[in-house]
């Protein structure tokens, strides 16, 4: 329960108790009213028997409440559709019959809007949690995990008429983001292809200096001039290996790749908690079977934001590489580690492909027509080992497994 429901729950509470209160108080102040018309009339029709009317000749259609005046039996017991009160004027006992007009009705109103009112109330909370807050919140999670970098997170679309554009557009923002990131990806692949490409251009002039080398050792030339002609040519491939280095200097000055983290001690309940919110709704819009055994909270060392970062990587392999069916994410402890284990259906990668798959931009023969930049696994893996931990991959009949080991606090 958030703390707006909490603080809902509070002031509906002490709202109830206001008006049991003034319901009570407006309750016990008209049963305790000393003026009522009844008992002023009553006394009226006293002071004229005792000033020698007669009982009997009074009438009693000029009062509003008293509508019978008696000399009073004892005996007298008979069933009467009115109240009465029994009064001694001068030594002889009266009946007077009344009909009490109470505010009774105006009291059953007052019970009843009070009522209506406290209904009101949890109508008003419930609808504004649910068709203001929940949407807020859900908003403000979306807007965390895109300034922590995560864009994998998609937000449902909203039929709120307060959020629904904000939330189309904030999602369509994440999109855009993810595209950036994607592109970016892409043009530091093509940046090491090319450093890779420069790397197999130095063999060429590395080539030539070692054949040239070997002939000057071996005296091959005889006269100076093919002995200075060597020479020069050693000059002009080392002055073309320089080129390359330099390129390839120019190619790495820019590092995308920064894997800071922020050791501490955390909650591994923390971080389970985090992918179940990120991929219970994911995975059930895609119809994909996903299950997270249950496991002991314990303290693992780490950046929490990092090990989200790392697993997310992983179900997004594995939501786009398995066949759709099943991704489970099952935990074991070894010695002082805790190993997370992620687990999808539908794998057909080979097992001499298995060495490769924590390499950058490594993709393997199953993402054929699939997007993808090939760095998920190789960032986890990298991220790990600066958290003192691993990242290993398993295949077992259908099912591909990657772990992440992480240590115990």
């Amino acid at each position: 329960m958030n703390k707006f429901r909490v603080k809902a729950c509070v002031f509906i509470i002490i709202e109830i108790l206001f008006l049991v209160c003034a319901d009570i108080y407006i309750i016990n102040e008209n049963d305790n009213r000393k003026d009522k018309l009844y008992a002023v009339e009553i006394s009226r029709i006293k002071n004229r028997i005792h000033n020698g009317e007669d009982a009997g000749d009074i009438d009693c259609s000029k009062y509003k409440e008293v509508v019978a005046v008696s000399e009073f039996n004892v005996g007298d017991t008979a069933a009467t559709l009115y109240d009465y009160k029994v009064e001694q004027v001068d030594d002889v006992l009266y009946r007077f019959d009344y009909v009490s007009h109470d505010d009774n009705k105006i009291i059953i109103t007052v019970c009843f809007m009070s009522v209506a009112m406290v209904l009101v109330t949890i109508i008003l909370m419930i609808y504004f949690d649910r068709k203001i807050l929940a949407p807020f919140n859900r908003m403000t999670d979306l807007t965390a995990e895109i300034a922590k970098g995560n864009l994998t997170v998609a937000l449902k679309q909203e039929k709120s008429k307060y959020f629904g554009k904000f939330v189309w557009g904030l999602d369509i923002l994440r999109e855009k983001l993810e595209e950036d990131k994607a592109k970016e990806l892409e043009l530091l692949k093509e940046k090491e292809t090319l450093i890779l490409s420069i790397s197999h251009d130095i063999k060429t002039p590395l080539s030539a200096i070692e054949l040239y080398s070997k002939a000057i050792k071996t005296n091959l030339y005889e006269n100076e001039a093919d002995r200075n002609e060597a020479v020069s040519g050693i000059e002009n491939n080392i002055m073309a290996i320089k080129d390359y280095m330099g390129k390839i200097r120019q190619a790495l000055r820019d590092n995308l790749f920064v894997f800071t983290v922020d050791n501490t001690e955390l909650y591994l309940l923390d971080v389970v908690d985090e992918i179940k919110k990120y991929y219970n709704d994911k995975c059930d819009l895609l119809h994909i079977g996903f299950t997270v055994c249950k496991t002991d909270n314990c303290l693992v060392k780490g950046d929490k934001d990092r090990i989200v970062e790392v697993v997310q990587n992983i179900m997004e392999n594995a939501i786009k590489y398995g066949d759709g069916e099943s991704i489970s994410i099952t935990f074991s402890a070894e010695e002082e580690c805790i190993l997370l284990t992620v687990s999808n259906s539908g794998c057909n990668l080979k097992d001499e492909e298995l060495v490769h798959v924590f390499d950058s931009f490594y993709r393997g023969s199953n993402s054929t027509n699939i997007s993808g930049s090939g760095l998920g696994l190789y960032i986890g893996k990298e991220l790990m080992h600066k958290m003192d931990g691993e990242c290993f991959a398993k295949i077992s009949g259908d099912y591909f497994n990657v772990t992440v080991v992480l240590r115990k606090a």
